[in-house]
């Protein structure tokens, strides 16, 4: 057994000269899981070491490592306050007012946005990495036609030409799985469902062809049937774009629907992480264990059931 920072213990494994049988059962108690095998590929969000503090000095986030790269998918699962939400600001470069990063790197395709400036972020922003948050409806003009507001968005951030918004427009929602779209494009905030508006807001960040998709608590509002339409579409996107998804959510199921891989985190520190079957199926952290106990009755249970 070894000490890693922050408190977690790892077991210290040495290889086998001949693999284990399969038939092989682990009956002791894991340590916390963390990826096993280096991936090659370069990422394309990278986060090292990243601290952010409040304006009285007090640390929020501890030294978060996170990585992801094309085609990759991660699901980053911890209940409020645990500093998920605060790291995707800080990949996007929107942390709330009085609090600052205060350590570590964050690079998007190799370059360092640590100390960028704003006129630097907002050719990244809404470009390279874009998001999609929690209560859609609060992100869009309730006073504007939604195809107005797509329509704006396609001309100013991805420079498509006035002429062509419309049909672009079009385009992105029919892909989305809307129907009716001429008549969504009509529509204001108001005359839409949830997963509507969502899929709406899922439109204005694919409106630039990025390639870090965050999705931050992107499902929470709806019912479970609109969620579960939600979570197909951003795994069919994925994979159709080549993107590199981050999926950031309180609810394990939900994660372990879409994700190869997942972070847990708890109090602004990651504290388990690995691929998601390992992580679900032989959880090292009591506080993951605690997570599983918690989430078995919304159906994580049967997902366990499919990969085991």
């Amino acid at each position: 057994m070894r000490l890693l920072p922050d408190g977690v213990v790892s077991d210290s494994v040495d290889i086998a000269p001949h693999p284990a049988p399969t038939t092989t059962r682990i009956t002791e108690t894991l340590a916390p899981s963390f990826d096993e095998t280096p991936l090659l590929a370069p990422p394309l969000l990278a986060v090292e070491g990243l601290r952010i503090s409040a304006a009285d000095g007090t640390e929020l986030v501890h030294g978060v490592d996170v990585a992801v790269r094309r085609g990759d998918s991660l699901g980053i699962v911890g209940e409020s306050g645990s500093g998920k939400t605060l790291l995707c600001r800080a990949v996007l470069g929107i942390l709330p007012a009085g609090t600052h990063v205060t350590g570590g790197r964050i690079l998007i395709e190799g370059r360092d946005m640590t100390g960028a400036s704003e006129a630097e972020w907002r050719g990244i922003r809404g470009h390279r990495v874009a998001a999609v948050f929690q209560d859609p409806a609060s992100y869009l003009n309730p006073a504007l036609r939604v195809g107005t507001q797509l329509e704006e968005v396609l001309r100013r951030t991805a420079g498509v030409h006035r002429r062509q918004t419309r049909g672009q427009a079009h385009d992105l929602l029919t892909q989305l799985g809307l129907r009716d779209v001429d008549r969504v494009l009509r529509q204001r905030v108001g005359e839409l469902s949830g997963g509507m508006l969502q899929r709406v807001l899922i439109a204005m960040a694919l409106a630039t062809d990025p390639d870090v998709l965050i999705a931050d608590e992107a499902t929470t509002a709806l019912d479970v049937t609109l969620q579960a339409e939600i979570l197909d579409l951003l795994r069919d996107l994925r994979a159709q774009r080549d993107l590199a998804l981050v999926l950031v959510s309180h609810d394990l199921a939900v994660v372990s629907a879409v994700c190869d891989r997942v972070q847990v985190f708890r109090d602004g520190r990651v504290i388990e992480g690995g691929a998601t079957k390992r992580v679900l199926s032989a959880p090292g952290h009591p506080y993951t264990r605690q997570l599983l106990s918690a989430h078995a009755e919304y159906g994580l249970e049967r997902y366990l059931g499919s990969i085991l």
